[in-house]
């Protein structure tokens, strides 16, 4: 197999890992077991990936992890939106 299809293919997996957690926060608009902390290090960590995959010119890390950035944003607002004050 040719390694920029392996790596699509594993970085599209790896990539759609948070899609249910999201689904699942929009569904119940409730983010409250959700750690912003986790999510603000995921994306400073994906973002370093897209970074790379910039610098080795690697289109499967900057796509997949492009993407992975884009889902984990969509769920920090959904956190910050709906996380209830106490």
């Amino acid at each position: 197999m040719d390694k920029e299809i392996l790596g699509l293919i594993a970085g599209g997996i790896t990539s759609v890992a948070m899609m249910p957690q999201l689904i699942k926060v929009i569904k119940e608009k409730n983010a409250e077991d959700i750690s912003v902390a986790m999510l603000l290090v995921l994306i400073t960590g994906l973002s370093l990936w897209v970074w790379y995959g910039i610098l080795q010119d690697e289109l499967p890390i900057i796509l997949s992890n492009g993407f992975s950035i884009l889902v984990n944003l969509i769920l920090l607002i959904c956190c910050i939106i709906f996380k209830k004050k106490n």
